[in-house]
């Protein structure tokens, strides 16, 4: 490989602790064995945080274009400088118009460099709805941003912790709104869009799909509801019929015991956001990350927030940073080999 692949960093909400756990996270020598790197930010707050997380040594390289970024040495980091944040204005810890409009704007300049294959994926830090949407953009939060900017029909959220991969039919909804989106054809694209990733983007030979249920002990027979039967089962017999060995509905409170402790499964389906959200934290709530399913380019982010309580203060923790780059960075190697 001639060069390492070049991953583009979100700042994220210059409020949080993004820029400081991005910082934290690039001190770590073996990610540089991976890839090269470089922030869409505001070198203002990156040099602020460099001071707080004490990172002298890494260098920020200012750039105007990825393509002109050319450096392959370990802590040299490029910046693509969109000087969009006023210090004097910024209040850390708190969600602001100033903190959404600048993630927005970091968010659709990296994708804009991903779909010119200038950069070979990304990894956004973490932003505030809150602060998104004060700033008039009406997101529920970065996947349904990232689906509109890159034109995706469908995409779905696969959250990763050491072994375990929990794709979601729903997230950011009510929990009764979910219920009333569990249908089939829903659930077979989440199956499809999964089994598509194990193959291509983990190179997972003939992976194996659980599905959760919906109801306590998936239904049991109708007992405690009928979406199983209805909704889930159809789904899994026609994405079985496209040769996809998915199984299930299995109970809820067992599947994700197999699938990480057992290893009888390369990914869980879950139903609804909190379903799959709390197995992953309990195995890996300081490094679990998201990647996006669907999308036209690789992306991944650390699955937590802006830790409003930590920004400007050096104390986030780095791991799931870590590791949300180290995903995108294998990932992208992987894509640049084919």
């Amino acid at each position: 490989m001639k060069h390492k692949p070049l991953i583009a960093i979100t700042m994220g909400d210059p409020a949080g602790s993004g820029p400081e756990a991005i910082l934290k996270a690039l001190k770590h020598r073996a990610l540089w064995k991976l890839a090269r790197f470089i922030i869409v930010g505001d070198l203002k707050v990156l040099n602020k945080a460099r001071e707080i997380v004490k990172a002298d040594n890494i260098d920020f390289i200012l750039t105007e274009d990825p393509d002109k970024f050319d450096i392959n040495k370990d802590f040299a980091v490029g910046v693509i400088d969109l000087n969009n944040v006023n210090l004097e204005k910024l209040a850390y810890g708190r969600p602001s118009v100033i903190g959404g409009k600048a993630a927005y704007e970091y968010i659709v300049t990296a994708v804009r460099y991903a779909i010119q294959n200038k950069v070979h994926a990304i990894m956004t830090a973490p932003i505030s709805k809150e602060s998104l949407n004060m700033a008039g953009y009406k997101y529920p939060g970065h996947t349904e941003l990232l689906a509109e900017l890159t034109e995706a029909k469908e995409v779905i959220m696969m959250l990763i912790a050491k072994s375990l991969r929990v794709s979601h039919v729903t997230t950011h909804v009510s929990l009764k709104k979910a219920i009333e989106l569990i249908k089939k054809d829903r659930i077979l694209r989440t199956i499809e869009l999964t089994y598509d990733a194990l193959i291509n983007l983990f190179k997972i030979t003939n992976p194996k799909i659980a599905v959760a249920g919906l109801n306590p002990h998936a239904g049991e027979s109708e007992l405690f509801g009928d979406e199983e039967i209805k909704e889930i089962l159809p789904a899994i017999q026609e994405a079985h019929s496209k040769g996809i060995e998915v199984t299930g509905p299995y109970s809820p409170d067992s599947v994700f015991f197999r699938a990480y402790h057992n290893r009888e499964f390369d990914a869980v389906i879950a139903m609804y956001h909190d379903q799959g959200h709390i197995p992953i934290k309990m195995i890996g709530f300081l490094e679990g990350i998201n990647l996006t399913l669907g999308l036209p380019i690789i992306r991944t982010s650390p699955d937590h927030g802006t830790a409003w309580d930590k920004a400007g203060k050096g104390t986030v923790n780095e791991r799931a940073t870590i590791e949300a780059l180290r995903i995108a960075s294998i990932l992208a190697r992987a894509k640049i080999s084919e």
